[in-house]
């Protein structure tokens, strides 16, 4: 029900958009066919879709024609979280579904990838092609061995090799997993020694930035320190011959083979993604084919809107979830965009440019790329042909209100803004994009549907119009299956059900809207709480980013011994700025005025960068960790962290104040 005080949308959907969209359509449809409700548009449907859970997802699985191979026996045979045991019986094959679109010989020499460089031209891979190289490539795989269960991992860049590898791995049964090239030798060992692959596909190197990165001395040790392998297969991206005793991609592709698709289990593995690993070992969580086919299938096709007409692009690397969600594009006959690059090279707007130039209808980013856009002055809607673009979506961490203002006024008015929000662990979003509902500014649309999205205070009472931890009280196909490693689920428990058994706590602070869309305040493992009143960082980063003079900020909220509360502000400065006491002044006056005087900090440090994860993510909680007096080798994963260097000042200042 929408209160008399709901603010006024920054953007609705006019009719004719509501009518066209997808999500519409499957509405009238599941009405006729399963008794959902024909009236009351998105909030009955989403209604519906938790407390039907099974009838629901039965109506997605036949509204986009998934294939079983054999039958299912029930929907869903348990619901308990973990455990939750989905369509029972049935066997499938995701590649099946993502190869789907060449079958129509009017699409067969179509574009199913836009391959985009850092030239930013665009080289397009067809169905048919696509089809024909996962054929080949698969059934060299089966030569060399790999069966089912069996694990095959990528150490690329987001080429349309990747895709390739992925598809071939899901068309034989095996278990794909993939580190972006990027990434060091360590922090890569520490992913896949945990899943031992026995075939490896690699790279010579990358181009980022306008430089070559030559990694054949890292695909060196890789071979060298994972024993498992039983092949290494040599994509010459920077044009090197194939290292001793490696396979040529080239020869593994000639052939003109049909693809055989291997009919799985429902819940067999697909894919190994990883936790950004900050405090530990990288948790190792492992996805269903038919899981994430039907949990994708529901977001690409429902809540993105996306079809055989549309060009789906998402800056991202196949390191990071959103490669895996990226690729699941193909599951609704999308041509998808794949850039392999910097994301601000030559400049700051690249990415508005290559939406531009492969006429995108779907852009993602993150909500960082968003802000540097906005504080370098990039103006896409007038420098750009954006025309194709009807939605721009973001995640990674939430879009500020002035992300939205700057994405609506610089971009274009009638623009479908779709900040979401997930995680890895369901490679998928809880809220975010709802074709036919407004879009209110600093919000998330909607819960999505089949997610029972609530906010959770710590005694599990539900709350509406208050900070709580965002809670999900039904299952979802696209949760983990397990942790690969982890025996007797004891790991996979403490992640999620820990807190609130039978109920999967995320680790976001969250608040339900009255008019039903979501905010999201950061994570909450990282809260600050001074004075019992909980905090988000994203808030505080929201605000003080908005000074030119400073770049990036990182703010921890420390318990202190004595019942005190410590919350530094570390601010990494942009050129020319000086920190001196005028500008420390304005940092904590705006915080002040745009707040709350609790959420000013006791202290603004200097510091030469922000630390993030892997992913891109600032590390909030093993910095606190130092600050508290861990060691650095106990406080994080050396191997997580884009630029370990940093960590030392903060391990340093522990130290200090434990002293002191």
């Amino acid at each position: 029900m929408t209160s008399a005080s709901t603010p006024q949308p920054l953007w609705s959907p006019g009719p004719d958009r509501i009518a066209a969209a997808r999500i519409t359509a499957f509405q009238a449809w599941a009405a006729e066919r399963f008794g959902a409700p024909a009236a009351g548009g998105y909030p009955a449907l989403h209604r519906w879709s938790v407390d039907e859970l099974d009838t629901f997802w039965q109506a997605v699985a036949e509204w986009f024609d998934v294939r079983f191979t054999t039958p299912y026996e029930s929907v869903l045979a348990d619901r308990a979280m973990p455990g939750a045991r989905w369509f029972t019986g049935a066997t499938l094959n995701y590649a099946e579904h993502a190869l789907r679109a060449a079958e129509d010989p009017a699409r067969a020499d179509e574009a199913a990838l836009l391959h985009v460089d850092e030239t930013h031209e665009a080289v397009p891979v067809t169905w048919a092609e696509l089809r024909r190289q996962v054929g080949a490539l698969s059934a060299e795989l089966r030569a060399l061995g790999v069966r089912p269960g069996d694990r095959v991992s990528g150490y690329l860049p987001n080429i349309p090799e990747a895709v390739t590898a992925l598809l071939a791995t899901a068309a034989v049964g095996a278990v794909w997993t993939s580190c972006a090239p990027d990434f060091g030798a360590r922090s890569v060992l520490d992913r896949f020694q945990q899943v031992e692959p026995v075939v490896l596909f690699t790279v010579d190197g990358y181009r980022y930035g306008g430089k070559e990165h030559d990694r054949r001395d890292t695909v060196a040790e890789l071979r060298a320190e994972l024993p498992s392998l039983r092949a290494v297969v040599h994509i010459p991206l920077l044009g090197t011959a194939a290292p001793e005793g490696a396979l040529a991609w080239s020869e593994l592709t000639a052939a003109a083979t049909e693809p055989v698709f291997e009919a799985v289990p429902f819940d067999h593995p697909l894919w190994v993604l990883y936790s950004s690993g900050t405090t530990g070992l990288p948790k190792a969580i492992v996805q269903s084919q038919g899981g994430i086919l039907l949990e994708h299938l529901k977001q690409l096709g429902l809540h993105c809107d996306l079809g055989s007409e549309d060009r789906f692009f998402w800056y991202t690397s196949t390191g990071w979830m959103m490669w895996n969600f990226l690729v699941s594009g193909l599951l609704t006959g999308t041509t998808v965009v794949l850039y392999d690059g910097s994301p601000g090279y030559p400049d700051t707007g690249a990415q508005w440019r290559i939406a531009e130039r492969t006429k995108a209808t779907l852009y993602g980013t993150s909500a960082a790329y968003v802000m540097a856009c906005r504080k370098a002055e990039v103006h896409p809607g007038r420098d750009f042909d954006l025309s194709s673009v009807k939605c721009v979506a973001t995640t990674g961490s939430p879009l500020p209100p002035d992300g939205f203002r700057w994405l609506h006024d610089e971009v274009a008015e009638d623009l479908w803004i779709a900040s979401v929000s997930g995680g890895t662990d369901v490679c998928s979003c809880f809220a975010g994009a709802v074709p036919t509902l407004p879009v209110h500014i600093g919000e998330l649309q909607a819960a999505c549907l089949g997610t029972d999205l609530q906010a959770w205070d710590p005694s599990g009472k539900p709350l509406v119009g208050e900070v709580g931890e965002l809670v999900v009280t039904n299952p979802m196909p696209s949760m983990p299956i397990h942790f690969w490693n982890d025996p007797d689920g004891s790991r996979y428990r403490d992640s999620y059900f820990e807190m609130f058994p039978g109920a999967w706590r995320h680790g976001d602070w969250i608040t339900l809207t009255d008019h039903g869309s979501v905010v999201i305040h950061g994570r909450s493992d990282s809260t600050l709480n001074r004075q019992g009143v909980r905090m988000g960082s994203a808030d505080i980063y929201e605000a003080v980013e908005r000074l030119p003079e400073i770049k990036e900020s990182l703010v921890i909220g420390l318990e202190e011994p004595n019942g005190g509360y410590w919350m530094p502000l570390f601010v990494h400065l942009a050129p020319g700025a000086t920190l001196d006491d005028e500008l420390r002044t304005r940092v904590k006056t705006t915080i002040r005025e745009q707040l709350s005087p609790r959420h000013v900090p006791d202290e603004i440090i200097e510091v030469p960068a922000i630390p993030h994860t892997l992913t891109g993510k600032r590390i909030e909680v093993p910095v606190k960790r130092l600050l508290q007096g861990t060691p650095l080798a106990k406080a994080v994963n050396a191997g997580s962290v884009d630029n370990i260097d940093l960590l030392p000042f903060y391990e340093q200042l522990g130290r200090t104040r434990a002293r002191g």
